[in-house]
């Protein structure tokens, strides 16, 4: 028989004070961008520090569950999957460290580097599917953040409109087979057709990994980024109606609605899409920005603690990824943390 797997907690993380985003006069008057929805700046955010890493920030995501669940649930923990917008060295994940600081010895470590954005989403499919067919009984999923204080700070990236929008932070979540908390179901799809059209730019041409003077930036364009929101516009609500249809439930009885964050402009056109009025699409976007992976868990967590998600609630996961090449949906009945 297999078994049921309950998301039974999340907690999240936000590195240092709040900041402003930085929209001086050294930002080029005639960027074709400068005025694009895609970039407009939330009021606040939060960066990393100079040394701080995803581990650190795992670790400080992960205390809260310690605290509730007690420090050997965690520890002993089946699988441990990860997800790092920025890893911190190249060709290591950060998931090895994380149980070494943790003190996890897990039959499962998984560093996740596909599903961007929405990674959340699939790593509950993944820590669903290990959960139910393997014989383990626990799992924790990991988002870190770190991007926003390190590559989008250089001095010559951090005068372009993209610079205005990325926060840090990282959300974590502990599943368990149970049925406090089942996770119904999920829709993800691996959508091949935009692999690739997410890049990153250096103005001498060299590759990101070559020695040169130019700062690495994502590679944005008045056409790709017309082209990504009409794809996000159009994903993030296909992705929801997929999994409400299976479930035989209309979009607009979604209890809570968590997506991921790129802007106010997407927020809005999905929750519309959907049927899903404003008090039951929380974000955290004005107070935080775009926290890539980490928004739902961290939105998740927030709405949980302010009272926005309640017992009985079907939430609604959702979310795309960099150009469109991934987007998921997953359910979950909420009970309550336990």
């Amino acid at each position: 028989m297999t078994a049921t797997v309950s998301l039974v907690d999340v907690a999240g993380y936000l590195p240092g004070p709040p900041i402003a985003p930085d929209l001086g006069p050294e930002r080029s008057e005639s960027d074709p961008l400068r005025d694009s929805a895609m970039f407009k700046a939330p009021r606040y955010r939060h960066h990393v520090g100079r040394g701080e890493s995803n581990v650190d920030l795992i670790e400080r995501a992960v205390q809260p569950l310690i605290d509730r669940h007690g420090a050997a649930a965690i520890r002993g923990v089946d699988a441990l999957l990860v997800h790092s917008q920025l890893p911190d060295v190249p060709f290591v994940g950060a998931g090895t460290e994380v149980a070494r600081r943790l003190g996890m010895a897990p039959e499962w470590l998984v560093d996740v580097a596909n599903a961007g954005c929405a990674s959340f989403v699939y790593m509950l499919k993944l820590a669903r599917q290990l959960l139910s067919g393997t014989g383990a009984t626990s799992a924790l999923i990991c988002n870190a953040q770190t991007a926003a204080g390190q590559l989008f700070t250089q001095s010559q990236v951090r005068r372009l409109p993209q610079a205005a929008i990325p926060g840090d932070g990282c959300g974590v979540g502990y599943l368990t087979t149970s049925a406090c908390s089942p996770i119904v179901d999920v829709t993800a799809w691996h959508l091949g057709a935009y692999a690739g059209e997410m890049t990153v730019t250096l103005d001498d041409g060299r590759r990101y990994w070559e020695p040169g003077r130019s700062q690495l930036r994502i590679g944005f364009t008045e056409e790709n980024v017309a082209e990504v929101f009409a794809r996000g516009n159009r994903l993030v609500p296909a992705a929801v109606t997929d999994l409400c249809d299976r479930l035989g439930v209309p979009t607009a009885d979604i209890g809570a609605l968590v997506t991921n964050q790129p802007n106010r402009r997407f927020l809005r056109n999905w929750r519309e899409a959907l049927g899903v009025p404003a008090e039951r699409h929380p974000d955290t976007f004005d107070r935080c920005g775009n926290l890539f992976g980490a928004a739902i868990p961290i939105t998740l967590d927030e709405a949980v603690r302010s009272g926005r998600v309640g017992a009985g609630d079907l939430v609604v996961l959702a979310g795309f990824a960099h150009a469109g090449d991934f987007a998921g949906a997953a359910a979950i009945r909420w009970q309550g943390t336990v």
